[in-house]
């Protein structure tokens, strides 16, 4: 699974770069078309904008706190996807999620300094934001779902406690007699 988990990652940053390529590409910033719409109402648009921070610009000058936390994060999910990648898929997928949407924005900020945004979504007051955004959103619901609903982890620990006190218990008067004759 850990193969499959690489290709996901490489797949999903892939394609947001090329995503945002073609934006800039094809887009003036500021530029925004309407893709969806209800009747007279728009619900999404394509809208090339740039962020120097985080959601709604939160952090902005920031850069070395914007490019650290998230080589901090990813690495941290790598190493936790090396050592749990038998413990079922859909981790697997919510990490290499979490992970592409991480770096598919740590790329633009090392490189741009500033992050590429094209998602609108016009019905509320919601920032402007990218693929990469939606895998980390993503990432992070499923990897909810994993620990609240199919996590066995707690499950493991109890077992093996459980064993442990079994053991002790039917070891317990042998070993209580080996020391009494020490």
């Amino acid at each position: 699974m850990l193969i499959i988990s690489m290709v996901l990652i490489a797949v999903l940053t892939v394609l947001d770069q090329i995503i945002k390529f073609l934006v800039v590409k094809n887009f003036s910033l500021g530029e925004s078309v309407n893709v969806i719409s209800f009747g007279s109402h728009k619900i999404f648009s394509l809208t090339y904008i740039t962020n120097k921070g985080a959601a709604w610009s939160m952090m902005e000058g920031k850069l070395w706190y914007l490019i650290g936390f998230p080589l901090l994060i990813i690495a941290v999910a790598l190493v936790y996807l090396y050592f749990k990648r038998n413990d079922g898929k859909l981790l697997c997928i919510s990490l290499s999620m979490l992970i592409a949407g991480g770096i598919g924005n740590l790329i633009d900020r090392i490189r741009l300094r500033k992050v590429v945004d094209y998602i609108e979504f016009n019905p509320i007051n919601f920032p402007v934001f990218n693929f990469a955004d939606i895998c980390v959103v993503v990432g992070v619901i499923l990897l909810s779902v994993h620990f609240i609903f199919f996590d066995k982890s707690d499950e493991k620990k109890k077992a093996a406690i459980a064993s442990e006190d079994e053991t002790e218990r039917s070891e317990g008067p042998a070993g209580e007699a080996e020391n009494e004759q020490a």
